[in-house]
């Protein structure tokens, strides 16, 4: 049995899906109710609060690895549970952020919690995504009513992995319990702000582009979504990212063997989100 965390959230959503594909046995655990998570037919669904001791024990009963979706406030919990059910492997999802020069905040979050769980005495692997493309689904709502979509640095050059790709690397670590090691995580280009929004554009084709925006103004968005810590730290990853393009890993492909999906096939996935005003 393998658990997920954050089961129907954007990475735990396909990495039940991979994991059932496969023919493994996967129970989920969220916050919401088996109708309401409407995951795949085939996973067992423990639904409550990550934090909550009986919830917890629940979910780890006859489990042996774990897809671990870090949660700051109940983490030391969540992994101290993972310890007395004497699970084998926890995969846990963290950040590219924490190999920068300048972690921040959240960098520093994401190390103290790979830090637990390699000092916790079970086998571990972690998965260190870099921006999510899933991240640009914050455009959907102004694209599809403006056709704008408004941010600071659009020049900024980074390189978003398609959620599902994330969900790959972690599912094959999961069916193949490897521990002891650390993968990083790409897609398949560099792409800044203005020409993400421009396939954007391509693909559905509807009327897209970038309007360039104070930071300050940009700040104040962030702050909708992310910890108030972050919001300077994200900031600063685009300014850095305007002088050097985030650097390119064929991790997926040489992991899994599949390729990576482009930003384009990430956005026709998801077509529906920005055409539909909200």
């Amino acid at each position: 049995m393998i658990l997920v965390t954050g089961a129907t959230g954007n990475i735990g959503r396909n990495v039940v899906t991979r994991l059932l594909d496969q023919g493994r046995h996967v129970r989920a655990l969220t916050l919401e109710t088996s109708q309401e998570a409407a995951l795949p037919e085939g996973v067992e669904v423990v639904s409550g609060d990550m934090g909550d001791p009986q919830t917890l024990a629940t979910a780890l009963r006859d489990v042996r690895r774990v897809f671990l979706f870090p949660v700051f406030e109940v983490f030391d919990q969540v992994l101290s549970a993972c310890v007395a059910a004497r699970v084998d492997q926890v995969v846990l999802l963290s950040s590219a952020v924490v190999t920068f020069p300048e972690p921040g905040w959240l960098g520093r979050e994401q190390a103290r919690l790979e830090t637990a769980v390699r000092e916790s005495g079970l086998g571990w692997a972690f998965v260190r995504p870099t921006y999510l493309m899933a991240n640009d689904l914050n455009w959907a709502p102004p694209l599809a009513a403006s056709g704008v979509a408004a941010g600071a640095y659009g020049d900024a050059a980074l390189a978003p992995v398609d959620e599902r790709d994330v969900a790959a690397v972690a599912a094959h670590l999961l069916t193949h319990g490897l521990t002891g090691c650390t993968f990083e995580v790409t897609g398949p280009q560099a792409l800044t702000q203005i020409e993400r929004v421009g396939i954007i554009g391509e693909v559905t084709g509807r009327p897209a582009r970038f309007e360039e925006t104070p930071a300050s103004q940009a700040a104040s968005e962030l702050r909708q979504w992310v910890p108030e810590p972050a919001v300077e730290q994200l900031l600063g990853i685009l300014r850095s990212a305007r002088e050097r393009p985030h650097r390119v890993l064929d991790t997926v492909r040489t992991l899994t063997g599949e390729r990576p999906h482009t930003y384009a096939q990430w956005v026709e996935h998801h077509r529906t989100h920005f055409l539909t005003p909200a």
